[in-house]
């Protein structure tokens, strides 16, 4: 019966294989579900957060996952809008992990507010004047939209494909994609801005105020831009390491390429404005409210909030994948890649450790010191839930779905 499910063509591990590796997972997910239930039945007394810390490490997993899925709506625009064709053979997997991505990041929310059956109150009594409000929209509805592009592939399965009624409306869901993607790439413009405006528009806390055009302050633009530039990234490093792990070819070389470049400018733009706006802020914005920028970096020993985490996210995380991309020999080197695209990815997690978790560390009263901050293993264990849930997803997908169009060519079974 298994085998029957498998995509033609194709070769896959046994099924005692597979079965065990989803066991190993499960235990990982289980401990996730487990602290998950703690914190719905006795309430976020479960956590460390505190006064200082309101929001801390299920917003920074949040923001991350939201940013790692960039490659989903920035992929796709690029794919139906743009008309960069050659993408066909990625997007699914680009959808796959978007799906997991948004949807990891509502389930953190739902543990989050403590009150899950409450989460209806976000939309029923919604405050317009936050931007909150306007992430919730357009995360619910985007998520709705990535289930939609993820519906196809789940009918091209083997056996579901060869129903007419859903072998149609595979077929007919694909001929409208262009429209659910221009939709994803709209809505994602507003939700990773107004993630990074949230923290651009706190007037109490300065690590995080900034100036702006119009309604946005600079962080708005800064979110989506490094979303846009580091999603691609970390579709081809799981890409990669799926390859890795199955020991197989999936996507060709020049598909893998054209995205990396893409990314890489599209990283090398941003990292310009990323450096050039702080330091505006610096030695412009900081200095004209009365505050040096010695007073939002502790050199204590050990520091997590040192000088060192700006030079790696910038320069470690940031100029230096960029540098690699933009060049044609850099990204033809499989491990050179390989490396651009972890750091690219690791950087965008650390701007949003950095905008969510430094800026409530920073005293802000004379008499206050720096607020540390480490989570509980509750806390640890339902951000890992998460991760757990996404590898499962992707065994089930690669195993049951056609993700990869090239890997039958790639890949010819003997």
């Amino acid at each position: 019966m298994d085998s029957a499910l498998i995509p033609e063509g194709v070769k896959r591990a046994p099924l005692w294989k597979f079965l065990l590796s989803i066991a190993v997972v499960s235990v990982v997910l289980l401990w996730g579900v487990f602290a998950m239930l703690l914190c719905w039945i006795k309430g976020l007394n479960q956590t460390n957060m505190n006064n200082a810390y309101g929001f801390a490490l299920w917003i920074w997993a949040d923001l991350a996952v939201i940013a790692l899925g960039g490659g989903a709506f920035f992929t796709g625009f690029l794919r139906y809008v743009v008309g960069k064709d050659l993408l066909k053979n990625i997007i699914n997997y680009a959808v796959l992990i978007g799906f997991i991505c948004y949807s990891s990041a509502l389930l953190i929310l739902a543990i989050d507010i403590g009150q899950p059956l409450r989460g209806w109150f976000i939309f029923w009594h919604a405050n317009v004047h936050s931007m909150l409000t306007e992430v919730a929209f357009c995360l619910s509805v985007y998520f709705a939209v990535l289930t939609v592009e993820y519906i196809p592939l789940v009918l091209e399965n083997r056996q579901l494909n060869k129903v007419p009624f859903l072998h149609n409306m595979a077929h007919n869901m694909h001929e409208i994609m262009a429209v659910f993607a221009a939709t994803g790439a709209f809505l994602s413009f507003f939700h990773q801005g107004s993630l990074g405006g949230v923290a651009g528009v706190l007037y109490g806390r300065p690590f995080g105020y900034r100036e702006g055009v119009l309604i946005w302050p600079w962080t708005f633009f800064l979110f989506t831009w490094s979303a846009a530039a580091a999603g691609p990234s970390f579709t081809i490093f799981v890409t990669r390491l799926t390859e890795k792990i199955t020991g197989k070819t999936l996507v060709k070389q020049n598909v893998i390429d054209l995205l990396a470049k893409i990314s890489g400018w599209m990283l090398t733009t941003y990292i310009i404005a990323k450096i050039a706006e702080p330091l505006y802020w610096a030695f412009v914005t900081a200095p004209s409210k009365g505050m040096a920028l010695g007073q939002f970096y502790t050199q204590n020993p050990g520091s997590v909030y040192g000088y060192w985490i700006l030079f790696t996210e910038v320069v470690v995380c940031g100029v230096l994948p960029a540098l690699i991309l933009i060049t044609k020999r850099g990204r033809s080197n499989r491990k050179t890649l390989f490396t651009a695209v972890t750091l690219a990815s690791i950087g965008v997690c650390i701007n949003r450790w950095v905008m969510v978790l430094q800026v409530l560390a920073i005293p802000v009263l004379p008499f206050e010191s720096w607020n540390m901050y480490f989570p509980s293993w509750q806390e640890i264990a339902t951000t890992v839930l998460p991760v757990a849930y996404g590898v499962i997803l992707i065994m089930i997908s690669h195993r049951y779905l056609p993700v990869f169009p090239q890997e039958r060519e790639l890949n010819p079974v003997d």
